[in-house]
């Protein structure tokens, strides 16, 4: 089915319609499709939904802000038709979207499935540069690595059409939706919210995931309170596709167990007969890596330009700042966050694209070259093209000088190539 109005989303459901309702969330850059393999199993004991990612599988391009956005359409569209409580199974930004909802909408969620998921996605600024370089060059270079970060590499080998259709899974994907994904992921960090995930979780991992791997799976358990880990061998980041048949046996066993004792009002599927030959899930328990908390007396502001510096400039200039402050400097540095990024780069007179062009002119015709870089990054982490900064410092030639603009030329060209090439 296709979306009818713009806050919901692509659906579709298999199985009995009196069977409780199961959802299946996909991964950035898949369809719904990712779960094929697990449908002729769950679809016998569950309702289940799936739904696409806007901009994937043919669903309309309507990008989501954030991961708390996209799980309020998927909530509008099952809203719309009348699903109250469910089981929920997400891999990757479709776990994301399955732990905001225990978070924000307990009473909804029955029981959960985090695979592939991490309560933080890598660093900020990996994300944000992986918005840069599809702005700048497309979706063939993330499409063309998706293998490699997708799967173990015998399984790639030896499963070419499997890894084809992968590839155009994100080929045929909005770009626009991907990049806004990115920064949805940037944005995700639910680190120091783990205990408040009140229902049955299972962390489901593979083994050999290099992108949300092991360590990640285990800071989940222990951080949740009723969690266990599944490690999945011989299965990298879509453990679905990879090794199909431990994944749904996984599934099957954790929520016809987790269901008895918390959807007591839904008719509960008997243990399956025949499933197919497990993996032995391994529990771990480890200590959760949790952040420190925010220092005492710090006030709205500077939690707000702090915020917004570290969007706007990247995590690793900012610790990069914060780290060679001492007593000398700390006042400067509560002033700039305060002043400079929690005052005006937080004003809604002027979005960041708008703010960058000028922040770039006023570098340029100030002759600070050396905080040029940064700036630059931040242009294109805020959404403009090189082509778009390019004409930015041409405008500085008239008003600010050749000499100006052509320091100016020689260090946005290294960065901007330093930024958007694709990874090898």
């Amino acid at each position: 089915m296709s979306e009818t109005v713009p806050n919901t989303l692509q659906y579709r459901f298999d199985g009995p319609e009196d069977a409780p309702v199961l959802i299946l969330g996909p991964s950035l850059g898949t369809t719904w499709h990712m779960w094929d393999r697990q449908m002729p199993e769950l679809s016998k004991h569950w309702r289940v939904f799936r739904y696409d990612l806007p901009g994937h599988g043919g669903a309309p391009a309507r990008p989501a802000a954030s991961v708390t956005d996209l799980a309020d359409r998927l909530l509008a569209t099952l809203d719309s038709l009348g699903v109250q409580r469910f089981g929920y199974a997400g891999c990757s930004i479709g776990a994301a979207v399955g732990a905001d909802l225990a978070l924000r909408h307990p009473h909804r969620v029955a029981s959960l499935a985090l695979v592939a998921s991490s309560p933080r996605f890598g660093t900020a600024d990996e994300f944000r540069q992986r918005g840069v370089v599809v702005r700048t060059n497309g979706l063939e270079p993330i499409a063309r690595t998706s293998p490699e970060r997708w799967f173990t590499p015998g399984f790639a080998a030896a499963q070419p059409a499997i890894v084809e259709w992968a590839v155009q899974m994100v080929r045929t994907t909005d770009p626009g939706c991907y990049i806004s994904f990115c920064e949805a992921l940037a944005a995700f960090d639910i680190r120091a919210q783990l205990p408040r995930i009140g229902v049955p979780t299972l962390v489901l991992v593979g083994a050999e995931d290099k992108v949300t791997g092991p360590a990640e799976a285990r800071t989940l358990v222990a951080g949740i309170p009723d969690a266990r880990l599944a490690l999945v061998p011989g299965a990298s980041h879509l453990a679905p596709v990879e090794q199909p048949g431990a994944v749904t046996d996984l599934l099957l066993m954790h929520f016809s167990s987790s269901w008895q004792d918390t959807l007591a009002s839904f008719p509960v599927p008997p243990a399956p007969t025949a499933p197919f030959t497990p993996v032995t899930p391994v529990a771990e328990i480890a200590p959760a890596a949790l952040p420190d908390s925010v220092p005492a007396g710090r006030n709205e502001r500077y939690d707000l330009g702090m915020k917004v510096r570290r969007e706007v400039l990247g995590d690793a200039h900012v610790d990069a700042a914060t780290a060679a402050s001492d007593d000398f400097t700390d006042d400067f540095q509560d002033l700039v966050t305060r002043y400079a990024w929690g005052e005006i780069w937080s004003r809604e007179g002027l979005d960041r694209r708008s703010r960058s062009c000028v922040a770039l002119t006023a570098v340029v015709c100030s002759g600070h070259l050396e905080s040029l870089g940064r700036h630059v990054r931040a242009a294109l982490r805020n959404g403009l093209t090189p082509a778009e900064i390019k004409e930015v410092l041409l405008q500085t030639a008239v008003y600010c000088g050749v000499p100006a603009a052509d320091s100016a030329f020689a260090v946005a060209q290294s960065v901007i190539r330093e930024e958007t090439t694709p990874p090898a």
